[in-house]
């Protein structure tokens, strides 16, 4: 404990990723309610695995094409837009079923990433880490991106916050009411596109659904009311990444995984709790 409360005093990258997954624990704690209500973490998941692609064409134009400015993680957000688009547009203009869908964005995303990634000169270990998550490796750059996203997810959060609560409650109400569903539905996919990218810097791809979920799931174990869930989400985010941080930093574990797994424990916690409040609320 000593050690790296010492280093982060020093050390500028244990700064920038104790900020990074501080920040990212926002929009995961919002986001991830929305998610977990409306049930499509599996939708995250597609949109998650695309965001390999963008990577892998951004790693390959910077290296092999010389265009310095891009970065995995810009390549990241623009796949991940792009999915989120594709599929809202799927969703609402195609017959196709939303597995068939999902599944389509995923491989496709995926083997984009794989071939751009294997024409790439040189050691491509950053690009591989995107899957598993490096929170250790955020730059100045991005950090500042992974700043604008988190500011970008709050601010269209707030301003959208009545209209995304009723197509997530009731879709079929919210048309009868005025609300231009598809649009929201489509604002909200980008939301969790850009959320996805935050997460992708903290916990890597493969990990990503877990953590979008599990603090939104332990939450609503906790309370029923939306504004509460999505505060004791952002909390409870903050507290799996800083913890995970923190307990994986001396033993030298995968910060990803080790995020991961304390989120899983809370939420073991939280059922358990919830069973024996249950228990004391039976008479």
């Amino acid at each position: 404990m000593l050690q790296f409360l010492s280093d982060l005093q020093q050390f500028r990258f244990l700064q920038y990723a104790l900020l990074t997954g501080l920040m990212a624990s926002v929009a995961c704690g919002i986001i991830g309610s929305y998610v977990t209500v409306r049930r499509i973490t599996y939708i995250a998941g597609a949109i998650a695995h695309c965001t390999l692609g963008g990577m892998g064409i951004a790693g390959y134009l910077h290296k092999e094409q010389g265009l310095t400015f891009l970065t995995p993680l810009t390549g990241a957000v623009c796949a991940a837009l792009l999915a989120a688009l594709v599929i809202s547009y799927m969703l609402h203009r195609s017959t196709m079923r939303l597995d068939t869908i999902l599944s389509a964005v995923w491989a496709i995303g995926m083997a984009v990433g794989i071939i751009f990634i294997s024409k790439t000169g040189g050691y491509n270990k950053d690009l591989m880490s995107y899957l598993f998550g490096d929170i250790l490796m955020v730059s100045d750059q991005d950090l500042l991106l992974i700043t604008v996203l988190d500011l970008i997810v709050t601010a269209l959060v707030l301003l959208f916050y009545n209209r995304l609560v009723a197509i997530s409650f009731d879709e079929e109400f919210a048309r009868i009411s005025g609300i231009r569903v598809d649009l929201y539905n489509t604002l909200f996919l980008c939301l969790v596109a850009l959320t996805v990218v935050l997460l992708v810097q903290v916990v890597g791809i493969i990990l990503v659904v877990a953590l979008l979920s599990l603090p939104a799931a332990t939450a609503g174990q906790l309370t029923t009311r939306l504004p509460a869930m999505m505060l004791l989400a952002v909390l409870l985010c903050a507290l799996s990444t800083t913890g995970g941080l923190f307990l994986s930093y001396a033993p030298n574990l995968p910060a990803g995984a080790t995020i991961v797994m304390l989120a899983g424990v809370l939420y073991l916690a939280s059922i358990f709790l919830a069973k024996i409040r249950g228990r004391r609320d039976t008479p």
